[in-house]
């Protein structure tokens, strides 16, 4: 496998950690500082500068292709580089991954969807998203497309906020979220890659959309420190980011990614992820 990585964000940096022992050097992958271009090469992967350096010679290269950089001014900046685009558009990758979100759904008010459910995002991210895999799909290339639940992880849980007093229960009738532990995205997108199905698409979450609030106690009781308070949603002093992500509600069917993918989820829940993670030393 020559796996090319678009966007070394969290979630792809954690599929390279997981696969490093079962590979020889045969991944890279862009990013734009030189920082991390140095930190990475020191891990093995060979980094480029990505938007400055043309990409043709490392598509051509690639077995596998990642996309994991998401939308930027509502166009993905990846196909939005003509250079890249008639390079992508002229390869003969076996594999091709994006990484979207479960956010172009939109709002169905706690309701289940799956990956026949109309897309009908509630936020211009959301929208950005759609337009994002309708281009992707357009690419005459073996694509695969996983729709990512709330992401959490090492680095990413509730316990620094917990442990700090800053965490808020905030409380919105109805609301619920589905969510996914890094290690679960990884493990998703390696059977895929595995086992490629070009066309499929898979949501990429656990088996228990919860209440945002219910994340937050339990947070606190794994750490014996007390709950924080409830504050209702119409009273929360929230940033225009933060209070879009409750204007969408909709609990999201993993049945596709479990069935076609023979996935046994690590962390199945929230309660599970926690407590490894807690374990790790969060």
């Amino acid at each position: 496998m020559r796996l090319l990585i678009f966007g070394f964000g969290y979630s792809a940096a954690r599929l390279e950690e997981m696969m490093r022992p079962y590979r020889a050097g045969d991944v890279r992958a862009t990013t734009r500082s030189p920082e991390k271009a140095e930190a990475l090469a020191e891990k093995g992967v060979f980094a480029r500068i990505y938007p400055g350096t043309d990409m043709a010679g490392d598509i051509a290269w690639a077995s596998h292709i990642l996309i994991s950089a998401g939308p930027e001014a509502g166009r993905d900046p990846i196909l939005a580089d003509a250079a890249t685009r008639a390079a992508l558009g002229g390869a003969e990758p076996s594999w091709v991954g994006y990484l979207s979100t479960t956010g172009v759904y939109g709002d169905h008010g706690g309701a289940w969807v799956d990956e026949a459910t109309p897309l009908s995002p509630a936020t211009t991210r959301g929208q950005a998203r759609v337009a994002a895999e309708a281009e992707w799909q357009d690419m005459p290339l073996p694509l695969h497309i996983f729709r990512l639940a709330g992401i959490y992880g090492p680095g990413r849980g509730p316990f620094a906020k917990v442990r700090a007093g800053t965490a808020r229960r905030i409380i919105k009738p109805g609301q619920v979220f589905s969510r996914i532990h890094v290690d679960d995205i990884a493990q998703v997108v390696q059977a895929s890659m595995d086992c490629p199905n070009p066309g499929a698409i898979y949501n990429v979450c656990d088996d228990d959309p919860a209440p945002p609030q219910d994340v937050i106690a339990h947070a606190a009781k794994l750490l014996n420190v007390p709950v924080p308070a409830a504050i209702p949603f119409d009273e929360a002093e929230l940033s225009p980011m933060a209070r879009s992500f409750y204007a969408e509600s909709k609990r999201v069917s993993n049945k596709r990614m479990k069935d076609e993918l023979k996935i046994q989820l690590r962390y199945p829940n929230y309660r599970a992820g926690l407590a490894a993670l807690l374990q790790e030393g969060e």
